[in-house]
């Protein structure tokens, strides 16, 4: 690591520390309590793995009043109880998951037993032509930040990969509070470590306001179209547009689904993180990402089995129609669309590592984040599905062969475990549910 981003590292730990921001370092030099009965040693959890609490930001909480009008995004911050090493990630005693963790799960890399973050090193090599990611406000610190990322994790990364474009050609203002910030880093480093290969574009709106955010839509689109923020014809590109964010449901939704029909684009957005349902996932023309847990052993920190996340979206749409890619979902009644339709892990206890420069002010400091959310599955999802290169000409094309191969277990895992939906009343089951749409991914195939 070259002494740029040592000292940057180490200046964070120390800002961090001095406001006791969710022990991501730890200046008393106070050991990690031990479980009971555990021994500790290579691969031996030794802190309380689990114990903590979760934060909401205020981008995530939305009213009623802003269905249509405003959209929030689907992040959930893990602050674990007990101080951590004064180390970046993966640190020893604690799971919380990392490019090559994730792809080993999602086995995207040869499996190694327990996919422990503490012991596994290979990550995704996958991805070509581009990703296109719409979010909101300006993150001043995207690119350093995404670098920073990748050095730490051992991805491959060139700043030529990534760039930075104003959906009204403009740039933004910054969010105060930091929660846009910390969704946009987010974003690209899960993006990035799924398809470290694909052209990286962060299109930047001016506020979370949908006809802002469906401004950048449409920039995103023409930049994977054509590569230009606005395309004097059909272009000959081909890649992803995603979407961490979304807004309640509201009648007129169906008349902006054309916003998601650009040649040769797939559309992936968050299917949200309470239960019920978020437009734009409930869009036909939206691949709808939901959350899973990645649950782990409390001792070892290796991976169990994925189950469900009680407090990801899904449902049934209130005004959209049942798609033709659907027709055969036996565990779908009604005519009208079931979300999610592809699921990841998303629950902030099994969150991610993400790297935010950015000051933080739910928590007052910047450094690194365990970070959960839909936001998480929408962005990790793009990115592979842009490494199995299908490159469809819609997003009902895509989701046509995702459904036709749901069943195929080299392809999907079904997670008929754990329950969703209001009361964690939905219980998970075999094929097509409300908890994980058909499961979660396993390889780069049948997509």
């Amino acid at each position: 690591m070259n002494s740029q981003w040592m000292s940057r590292r180490y200046t964070s730990v120390i800002t961090v520390a001095s406001v006791l921001m969710f022990g991501l370092a730890s200046l008393t030099g106070a050991q990690n309590s031990p479980v009971a009965g555990a021994n500790a040693g290579p691969g031996t959890i030794q802190a309380k793995p689990g114990r903590g609490r979760v934060i909401i930001p205020a981008s995530s909480q939305s009213e009623a009043s802003d269905a249509g009008l405003r959209a929030h995004t689907n992040i959930e911050v893990f602050v674990p109880d007990t101080l951590q090493p004064d180390e970046a990630p993966p640190s020893s005693g604690y799971a919380y998951e990392t490019p090559a963790s994730l792809a080993c799960i999602y086995q995207l890399v040869p499996v190694s037993p327990g996919c422990n973050p503490n012991t596994v090193t290979a990550n995704p090599t996958g991805g070509s032509k581009m990703i296109a990611i719409v979010d909101a406000y300006s993150d001043p610190h995207a690119a350093s930040d995404l670098a920073y990322f990748s050095e730490q994790f051992g991805l491959p990364f060139s700043t030529s990969q990534f760039s930075v474009v104003f959906a009204d050609g403009q740039p933004p203002e910054e969010d105060p509070t930091g929660e846009w910030e910390l969704e946009e880093s987010l974003d690209i480093e899960y993006t990035h470590a799924m398809a470290p290969q694909a052209q990286i574009v962060l299109v930047e709106a001016a506020s979370n306001s949908l006809s802002g955010l469906l401004q950048g839509v449409v920039v995103a689109t023409n930049e994977v179209s054509c590569g230009l923020p606005i395309c004097a014809g059909v272009g000959n590109g081909a890649g992803e547009v995603s979407m961490s964010w979304g807004t309640g449901e509201f009648p007129s939704e169906t008349s902006l689904d054309p916003y998601f029909t650009g040649r040769n684009v797939v559309y992936v957005a968050a299917a949200g993180d309470s239960p019920g349902t978020l437009w734009p996932s409930t869009s036909p023309n939206v691949v709808a990402a939901g959350g899973t847990t990645t649950a782990r052993s409390i001792v070892t920190g290796d991976f169990l089995r994925e189950i469900t996340w009680s407090s990801g979206g899904g449902g049934t749409s209130l005004y959209e129609a049942r798609p033709s890619y659907q027709r055969a979902v036996n565990n779908l009644q009604g005519s009208y669309r079931g979300v999610p339709d592809l699921s990841f892990d998303s629950n902030p206890y099994t969150g991610v590592w993400v790297w935010d420069s950015n000051y933080f002010q739910d928590l007052g400091g910047s450094g690194w984040f365990i970070v959960g959310g839909t936001s998480v599955a929408a962005q990790a999802l793009a990115g592979i599905i842009n490494a199995a290169g299908s490159f469809f000409p819609s997003t009902a094309a895509e989701l046509t062969t995702i459904y036709q191969n749901r069943l195929d277990s080299n392809y999907f895992r079904e997670i008929p475990y754990g329950t969703c939906g209001p009361y964690s009343g939905i219980f998970a089951t075999s094929g097509w549910d409300p908890c994980t749409g058909v499961g979660s991914s396993t390889g780069t195939g049948g997509k």
